[in-house]
This record gives structure tokens, C-alpha cells and sequence, in this order.
């Protein structure tokens, strides 16, 4: 099958390429509202782009009228935001951050997440996830349909037995996050497996999850 994409449509190309370009790690990202509201929301056009400087990208839809949504606004204000990861126990809670509300309602609130301070920015970050990254905003790309904002992680938080800081590891044995599949399906990170070079024999705890 061959597709020629300059012959179909933008929601068509969308639908394609989100269900293909799967798994996606999934940002579950805070910002402030210019009253002092914090805004929750996910997306899983995110990645990492690089460590030197250390950054990572979301990329964030147009509403239909064009506009932009409550998150790229703040960022778009302040210049900072918070990414982060979802694992299994805050996945539904995570889901839910994505139904519409008004600017002055806060996701936080209504999916019954519990906030703590940030350390280098304002927007506070989520005590239940088990990763966030505090950033500051790096560059800013627009397309016709997105804003993609690069931003540079200041602060990592993690739980405290995810990482180990004498190997600078994390322990996957412990880490459990989700991913975005095609349309609202979602996968689980259980099922692992190593691919040694040939004739290399791995056999740690982490390769043998």
C-alpha cells in the first residue's frame, strides 16, 4: 500500500500517523493560569531531544477555531512548565486531565491530584507521579496546526526508589509507565526483554525483568 500524503487530508495524516508512531511517551504537563489556576494536561507528542543541553519537546494541537489551548497559552506566558511521566497507578486520573474545562477550573482539582512546590518555577509539580521534569522554555516552532515548545529541564524529581545515584540508573524494576497507543488506547511497559550484541551474554536483574 502506498499513500501519497500531499492527496489526503490533515485529520487523515493525523489518524495515520498517531496510530503507526506508536508506542508515544506520554507528558502529563502543569502550568499557571494568569489568575494563579494550575492547568493539567497530556500529550503524547513528547520526547526527549537531547542531554547537553537537556531537553525535551511537546508538541501541542490548534484548537478547531484555531486557537490555542490552555497550556500552550501559559507556556507561551511564562515561559515554564512541568512534564510528567504517568505510570499505571495515576493512568485514568492521567486520561481525565485531558477532558475540556474552563481556564478557571483546575484538572488538579477535579481528578483529585495532590500538588507540591516546584523548586525553579512556579508551576507546582504532582506529588502522585513518579517523574517530573521542571522546565523552562527553550525555543518555540510553529506549524499551521501546532505550537511545539522545546523546553530545558531545570529540576528532576523522582521517586525515591527509582534511581539509583551511584550508578546514575534507574531501576526499571520499580518503573512501570504508560504509553499512548492509536486513537484512546494505552499500553503498559511489563512485558521487557534485552537484545544482547552476538555472542554477548547479559544476565543482570534489570535484563531478566
Amino acid at each position: 500500500m502506498n499513500i501519497d500524503f500531499s492527496a489526503i487530508t490533515e485529520h487523515q495524516r493525523y489518524k495515520l500517523m498517531a496510530s503507526l508512531i506508536v508506542p508515544r511517551p506520554i507528558a502529563l504537563v502543569t502550568t499557571l493560569g494568569p489568575d494563579g489556576v494550575v492547568n493539567a494536561a497530556p500529550f503524547s507528542m513528547f520526547n526527549m531531544l537531547g542531554e547537553e543541553p537537556p531537553i525535551v519537546m511537546i508538541s501541542i494541537n490548534r484548537l478547531q477555531d484555531g486557537a490555542l489551548k490552555d497550556t500552550a497559552v501559559n507556556i507561551v506566558r511564562t515561559g515554564e512548565f512541568v512534564v510528567h511521566l504517568a505510570d499505571e497507578d495515576i493512568a485514568e486520573q492521567m486520561h481525565r486531565c485531558g477532558e475540556r474545562h474552563p481556564p478557571d477550573v483546575s484538572e488538579l482539582d477535579v481528578v483529585g491530584f495532590t500538588v507540591l512546590p516546584s523548586l525553579a518555577v512556579k508551576p507546582p509539580r504532582i506529588a502522585e507521579a513518579p517523574v517530573a521534569f521542571e522546565c523552562t522554555l527553550w525555543e518555540t516552532l510553529e506549524t499551521d496546526s501546532r505550537q511545539i515548545f522545546i523546553g530545558q529541564v531545570r529540576w528532576l524529581h523522582a521517586r525515591d526508589e527509582l534511581i539509583d545515584t551511584d550508578a546514575w540508573r534507574v531501576r526499571l524494576q520499580h518503573y512501570f509507565p504508560v504509553a499512548r497507543f492509536g486513537a484512546s488506547f494505552y499500553v503498559k511497559t511489563r512485558e521487557r526483554y534485552s537484545l544482547a550484541a552476538q555472542g554477548e551474554v547479559r544476565t543482570t536483574a534489570i535484563d531478566e525483568m
